[in-house]
C-alpha cells in the first residue's frame, strides 16, 4: 500500500511499470492481450473509489518509457531478441475529498505479475480564501511532428495540455470553470502562432488538449505559452518549453524515427476497414475459434488427424490437392473496387487496410524481381492493390489508404535462416506424404530474404503504391529503420502524412491489440483489429450468418474503443470471387446509418480525461472543444436518463443545450439537471429514443 499526505489529488497519477508473463508467447499471441487491474483509492471521508487500468506486457508493447533489446524466456538464461518495454500510464483521480492512501492491484492469485517501479501524483490547488476562479496549469507543450498546410505554409502542431487544478469538489460551481472562449498561443525565437488553440470548457479536476499551429523557422531555445480569455486579456503564461523544429528530413536512426507520430487525420478517423483476401479465400474454412487465413499452416501443423483442417482438407479435396493448387480458383471474377469502396464509405469508415501479402507469401501487388508469387504473375494476373489504391485516390479521396504486409513467410525457403516459432521458413512437406516437398509457386532465385524480397517489397508499397499506413505483421528480422526513413521522406516531399504500426519490428507510431479492448484509457495511440467474424479475419464458410457482428456490436465496440483513445479496424473477408457476403455488408451498412446521424460523437473526438465510462459500463464519454458526448449503451426508458460518473462531475453547466442525436436531423433541446453530487438527469421523450438504434448519443453543446 502506498500512503500519501492528506491532499486532494487531481489530474495525474503516473505509473511506470510492466506486466510479467510467466511463459514466452509466440509473436502472434503477444499482440492479443494485456492485464487489467484496479487501484483502490481511499479517501478521508472513508469512501473508496476504484480506478481501473489496462497494462501491456513488457514483451507485448513498443515505444515504452524504458526499452531493452531483449528479454529472458521462461525465467531462463535464454535470450529472446524481441525488445522488452516498461510503460508509463496516466490516470485521473477523483478529487471531491482528500485522498489518504492507494491500494495497489492484487495479482498474487494470478499467473501474471504487475511491477510498479515509480508512482508520481499531481496535487490539486486548494483555495484558502478569495475569489473562486479557475486555477490553470499548462501540463505540457510538445512540438510535434504533425503539421497542417495553412495559407500555403506548413504549420507545425504544438500539442498543449491545459489543466484546471481546482479539486473536483468545486466542479458544480460555474465560477471555477472556463465557460467561454479561451485562446492559447505559443511564441519563441523563430516561432509564431498562426492558428491558436481554443478551449471553451474546462471544469475543476479536468484537462483539455488542443493543438496550436505555429510557423517554426528554425526556432531555438524555449517557448512561452500564453492564455487569453474571451476579452483578449492575458490571464497567464507558461515559460521554458523546449522548441523543437518540424522535422522535414528523416534518417535511418532509431532515436530520430522514434519521434514520429500518428498524423492528425489518423487520430480523427477512428474507424477503418481491414481486408483479408488471398489464396486462403478459396478453401475459406477453419475450425471454431481459429483464423481461416491460417489454412496453409493449420493443414501442416500437425499433418495428421489431430488437425481439424487436415481432416477437412482430406474429406473435401483429397490428398492430391496442395495449397498452391487453390491459386487457380482465386479468380476475383466479380470483383469491383468501386463496390468495395462504396460499401466502406456508406459504412462510415475513414480508411482501409488491405492485406497485400499474408504469411503464405502470395502477394496482391507487383512484386517485380523479388518473386513472382503474386497475383500479377500468377492467376488471376491482376494488380489488385494498384486497382484499389488508384480507385480510392481518384474517386474516394476522403478515404485514406493502407497496406498490411507480413514480414515473414511460413514456407519460403529463403526465410529459413531467419525462421522462428510459427514462421520457420523452408518448404513445407506434403501434408499427406512427408517424403515430398510442396511447391512454392512463383519463387525466384534471390540471395537474401530481407535484402532481396522483404525490404524492396515494403519500399514498393510506400514509393510505388503511395500507402498512407504501413501495417506490418509479426515482426522479426527486418530493415524497418531504412524503410521508415524513406517512407516518411516520400510523404513529406509530396505533402501528405503517413503512419506505421508496432509490428514492423521498430519505431512504431501506434499499438495494435487483436480481438481485444482495454478496460481503461491508454494515452498512447492504439488500434484494435478484429473480424466481422467472431474468430477469423479471412472468410470462414463454417461461420453462420447470425454469428457476424451486428450493428449494435459494431457501434458499441467502436464507441468503447474511441472513448479510450483507440481506433477500430474492423475486418471483412471477401470470397475468392471478390464479393463481400451479405451478412457482413448488411451489418456494416446498418452501423453506417447510425454514424451518419451520430458520427459527431465519434469522429474527431477526444477522450475525456476524467473517465472513459461510468462505473457500471452503461455510458461512454467523449469530448470536442465545443461539445461533450454521453453515449448510452442501454436503451433509455421511463422518459429519462440518469448518468452517475462515479464521483466525477460531468462538464455540463447552466445554459448548455443537450440533444439526442437521431435520424430526424432536427433534434430538440432536452431538459436536464445536475444535483449537488454531480449526477446528471436528462429528460428524453420515448418517441425520440425509439428512432435510434444500437446506442444513444446525447450531445452537450457548451453555451460559451
Amino acid at each position: 500500500m502506498f500512503t500519501s499526505c492528506t491532499l486532494y489529488m487531481q489530474g495525474i497519477v503516473r505509473v511506470v511499470g510492466a506486466v510479467n508473463y510467466p511463459h514466452p508467447l509466440t509473436r502472434r499471441l503477444e499482440f492479443i492481450g494485456g492485464l487489467s487491474g484496479t487501484f483502490g483509492l481511499n479517501y478521508a471521508d472513508n469512501s473508496v473509489k476504484y480506478l481501473q487500468f489496462t497494462g501491456q506486457g513488457w514483451l507485448n508493447i513498443n515505444g515504452g518509457a524504458i526499452q531493452t533489446p531483449y528479454y529472458f524466456e521462461g525465467y531462463s538464461s535464454t535470450k529472446n531478441w524481441n525488445s522488452s518495454q516498461i510503460f508509463q500510464l496516466s490516470l485521473s483521480v477523483p478529487s471531491r475529498a482528500p485522498l489518504e492512501s492507494i491500494t495497489l492491484p492484487e495479482t498474487a492469485s494470478t499467473s501474471n505479475r504487475l511491477h510498479i517501479f515509480a508512482l508520481s501524483m499531481t496535487p490539486s490547488f486548494e483555495l484558502a480564501s478569495g475569489l473562486l476562479v479557475p486555477q490553470l496549469s499548462v501540463r505540457s507543450a510538445q512540438f510535434s511532428t504533425r503539421w497542417e498546410d495553412i495559407n500555403g505554409q506548413r504549420a507545425q502542431a504544438v500539442a498543449i495540455t491545459l489543466a484546471n487544478l481546482l479539486p473536483g469538489s468545486y466542479a458544480t460551481s460555474s465560477n471555477t470553470s472556463i465557460n467561454s472562449r479561451y485562446e492559447i498561443s505559443v511564441a519563441g525565437e523563430g516561432v509564431s502562432t498562426v492558428t491558436p488553440g481554443l478551449v471553451y470548457r474546462l471544469v475543476p479536476a479536468d484537462q483539455a488538449r488542443v493543438d496550436v499551429f505555429v510557423l517554426n523557422d528554425g526556432g531555438t531555445g524555449n517557448a512561452t505559452v500564453t492564455i487569453k480569455n474571451e476579452f483578449g486579456n492575458v490571464i497567464g503564461t507558461s515559460v521554458g518549453w523546449p522548441i523543437v523544429p518540424l522535422r522535414t528530413e528523416w534518417t535511418a536512426d532509431a532515436d530520430v524515427l522514434a519521434t514520429h507520430e500518428t498524423p492528425t487525420w489518423w487520430n480523427q478517423a477512428k474507424y477503418g476497414i481491414f481486408i483479408h483476401w488471398g489464396i486462403y479465400s478459396v478453401p475459406a474454412w477453419g475450425p471454431p475459434g481459429s483464423y481461416a487465413e491460417w489454412y496453409d499452416w493449420s493443414l501442416h501443423n500437425p499433418p495428421n488427424s489431430n488437425s481439424p483442417t487436415w481432416v477437412h482438407h482430406l474429406d473435401t479435396y483429397g490428398k492430391d490437392i496442395v495449397y498452391d493448387d487453390f491459386i487457380a480458383n482465386f479468380t476475383a471474377s466479380t470483383w469491383n473496387p468501386s463496390a468495395w469502396l462504396d460499401l466502406f464509405s456508406e459504412a462510415g469508415a475513414k480508411y482501409f487496410v488491405i492485406v497485400t501479402k499474408h504469411h503464405d507469401g502470395y502477394a496482391l501487388f507487383d512484386t517485380k524481381n523479388t518473386t513472382h508469387r503474386s497475383s500479377v504473375y500468377l492467376n488471376p494476373y491482376r494488380d489488385f492493390v494498384k486497382e484499389l489504391m488508384d480507385t480510392a485516390k481518384s474517386d474516394y479521396p476522403d478515404i485514406h489508404r493502407g497496406t498490411y504486409y507480413s514480414l515473414p513467410e511460413w514456407f519460403n525457403p529463403y526465410f529459413f535462416k531467419y525462421g522462428f516459432s510459427s514462421w520457420p521458413g523452408g518448404l513445407a512437406h506434403n501434408a499427406f506424404n512427408a517424403s515430398e516437398l510442396e511447391p512454392y509457386t512463383g519463387i525466384l532465385n534471390i540471395s537474401d530474404y530481407i535484402e532481396d524480397l522483404q525490404y524492396p517489397q515494403m519500399l514498393s508499397l510506400a514509393l510505388d503504391y503511395d500507402t498512407e499506413i504501413m501495417w506490418c505483421d509479426i515482426g522479426g528480422p527486418n530493415k524497418t529503420l531504412d524503410f521508415a526513413a524513406q517512407f516518411y521522406n516520400k510523404a513529406m516531399q509530396n505533402g501528405y502524412q503517413v503512419t506505421m504500426n508496432d509490428r514492423c519490428g521498430a519505431v512504431p507510431d501506434f499499438d495494435t491489440p487483436e480481438y481485444a479492448t482495454f478496460a481503461s484509457l491508454s494515452t498512447r495511440h492504439w488500434e484494435t483489429s478484429e473480424g466481422m467474424d467472431p474468430n477469423s479475419y479471412g472468410l470462414n464458410s463454417a461461420t453462420n450468418a447470425s454469428q457476424y457482428k451486428n450493428g449494435t456490436t459494431i457501434i458499441q465496440t467502436l464507441v468503447d474503443i474511441v472513448s479510450k483513445n483507440g481506433n477500430y479496424l474492423l475486418d471483412v473477408g471477401p470470397t475468392a470471387e471478390g464479393d463481400i457476403i451479405a451478412p457482413m455488408a448488411d451489418n456494416l451498412l446498418a452501423a453506417g446509418k447510425w454514424l451518419k446521424y451520430a458520427g459527431d460523437c465519434v469522429y474527431a473526438t477526444d477522450y475525456w480525461y476524467q473517465a472513459a465510462q461510468d462505473p457500471t459500463g452503461s455510458f461512454r464519454f467523449l469530448t470536442t472543444p465545443k461539445t461533450f458526448c454521453i453515449i448510452a449503451f442501454n436503451k433509455p426508458s421511463d422518459g429519462k436518463v440518469t448518468v452517475d460518473a462515479g464521483g466525477v462531475v460531468l462538464p455540463i453547466q447552466k445554459g448548455d443545450s443537450v440533444v439526442l442525436l437521431g435520424p430526424s436531423r432536427n433534434s430538440q433541446s432536452l431538459e436536464w439537471d445536475v444535483d449537488g453530487s454531480g449526477v446528471l438527469t436528462i429528460v428524453v421523450p420515448q418517441d425520440q429514443v425509439n428512432q435510434v438504434d444500437y446506442a444513444w448519443a446525447f450531445q452537450v453543446s457548451y453555451s460559451g
